[in-house]
Formats: structure tokens, sequence, C-alpha cells
């Protein structure tokens, strides 16, 4: 079922999230329900806390931008009590965006690499090392997660330009 979005705004986008503690047939639907958002809001990542649900479980997928032009997009998989680390010192900046503050692309400096370690839907433990655009999706999932949205990491410069338009989502989403 396609989760109802929460948007720039909304408390559940601000909260910290909870370890989730057994992986149930709720768990289970709930996961594939953020893959179903995912795909309907034409995200690359979907976080719990976008769906109403303040857990630590997220859905993403690969994006890789082919030579004729065309994106193809990974099949999506679900990180359950993620845990990043070994953050690379090298970082890099590109545009950032996401389903719950539509319209809104800033550049966002992060680690080039990360490494994320996660349950999957089978309770079993995956370790992976990520770079580039994976990295960042991660990230940023990641993020929803301890309530900190793309836009809290940019300038404060950056944030002033934005601001009518973070007004104007909160006004129509509210």
């Amino acid at each position: 079922m396609k989760l109802p979005l929460r948007y720039f705004g909304h408390p559940d986008l601000r909260a910290q999230a909870k370890p989730i503690a057994e992986i149930t047939p709720d768990i289970i639907q709930f996961a594939m329900d953020l893959i179903e958002s995912m795909i309907a809001y034409n995200g690359v990542g979907f976080a719990a806390p976008q769906g109403g649900r303040r857990i630590r479980i997220f859905a993403f997928r690969d994006e890789t931008l082919l030579p004729n032009g065309d994106y193809h997009l990974g099949e999506p998989k679900i990180a359950i009590n993620p845990i990043l680390s070994n953050p690379s010192k090298e970082t890099q900046t590109a545009q950032e965006g996401c389903v719950s503050v539509p319209g809104v692309y800033p550049e966002v400096t992060r680690p080039l690499k990360i490494r994320i370690e996660y349950l999957n839907l089978k309770g079993e433990k995956v370790i992976e090392d990520l770079e580039g655009h994976r990295a960042r999706v991660v990230m940023h999932e990641n993020d929803h997660l301890n309530g900190v949205l793309h836009i809290d990491r940019i300038t404060p410069r950056e944030r002033k330009k934005i601001q009518d338009i973070l007004q104007d989502i909160k006004r129509r989403y509210s």
C-alpha cells in the first residue's frame, strides 16, 4: 500500500526513530509499503518517518545514469536498524532532492564513501561499502531516521534562498 507522505513541517520528519526489536509480519508488510511508496513517489529511497512511522527502517535502490541519458533503477532493498560507519575524509558536493521537500534541490556535501551495516528482511546482517551516489542515498535516508533533512546540511545563506519555498510547502501540506 502506498503510504501517505509526510512533508516538510510534519513532526514525524524531525523525530528520532526507534530501533526495531523483531522482524514481525507487520514490519515485513510495512517494508513492502515503503518499497511501493518509494516507487510511487519516484524516489530512490524512502524512510519510515516519511510514511508515518518512527522506526529505524528504510527502502533504497541504486540509480545509474546510462550513456543515452536515461536512468536505470536497481532492485529495491530494505535496511533495518542501519548503522553507518567509516565515512571517508574525501567529500562530494551534489544536488540532492527529497520527496518530502518537493521542488528543493540544494547542493549538499557528504562523505564520498560510507559503510552501512543493517539487517535485511530475513534478519541477516548485511555489510556494504558504498561510494558516490549509492552512499549519498543511504546517508540521506539514514538522516531521516535521525530527524535530519537534507536542507539541514546546507549553508545558512543557501537556506535563506529557499525559505519562501519551505514556507509554501508548510502552508500547502500542513
